[in-house]
């Protein structure tokens, strides 16, 4: 009976330890499941939302590829519309806004008496016939004196030179901005001269105007005395 009874004993704890790893195997493929379900739940997230970053990023850097078009940059006349009048004269000023140009530049040129004058040095050989002139050499009666005397031989009828304070009313308001190109030369080259352009501004009241010049020292004067006003070199 005794060896029955081990003999039973051993049965039962071999039946025992056969049932237990069948529900560990129950258990461990339920798991193994669940983690393949997850995995394939990641499977199917991860891409989209891969690219979803993805698309975000390339929008991003094409955005600021572009981002030009929210500020384009500005149309602007130089000297105003040449193609019917000569530059710097009212007649250009008047044709360019007419073509809703968002900006004009004038060229700010001071003669010997110190007058600020809508003029390049081309524009006065243009009108006095003598490519030696320059602007910084004659005084303002000298050179309105060329323009009339030349008139007739002249292309188109306008040529009257203007002062800068005149060529900013006509414009200034009338454009997103104004560009004074500011020329330095002999003999006062930039004595004054960054005094002279403020004050020319501060008449007007022009909020718009920007000054360029290729003279540092000009463009360091101006800083210095304005800190509203845009100054750069050209």
């Amino acid at each position: 009976m005794a060896i029955l009874g081990r003999r039973r004993e051993r049965e039962l704890g071999a039946g025992g330890s056969n049932r237990f790893p069948i529900r560990l195997t129950r258990h461990s493929w339920r798991r193994q499941f669940r983690i393949l379900i997850i995995c394939l739940a990641l499977i199917a997230l991860l891409p989209p939302i891969f690219f979803h970053f993805r698309l975000k990023a390339y929008r991003q850097a094409q955005l600021k590829k572009c981002s030009w078009l929210n500020s384009p940059p500005l149309v602007c006349a130089h000297g105003g519309d040449l193609s019917k009048a000569f530059a710097n004269t009212m007649a250009a000023y008047q044709d360019a806004l007419r073509s809703r140009v968002d900006c004009i530049e004038i060229d700010v040129s001071r003669s010997s008496d110190g007058v600020l004058l809508a003029l390049h040095d081309r524009d006065l050989q243009r009108i006095s016939g003598d490519g030696t002139s320059r602007v910084s050499h004659l005084s303002i009666k000298e050179i309105k004196e060329l323009g009339s005397t030349h008139q007739s031989s002249l292309k188109f009828t306008d040529s009257k030179v203007l002062t800068v304070a005149e060529a900013l009313k006509s414009v200034s308001r009338s454009v997103q901005q104004v560009i004074l190109d500011a020329k330095v030369g002999p003999p006062s080259y930039e004595s004054g001269l960054a005094k002279d352009i403020l004050s020319a501004i501060k008449m007007v009241e022009c909020n718009n105007c920007l000054v360029w010049a290729k003279n540092d020292d000009l463009v360091r004067e101006i800083m210095k005395l304005s800190s509203n006003l845009t100054a750069t070199l050209s």
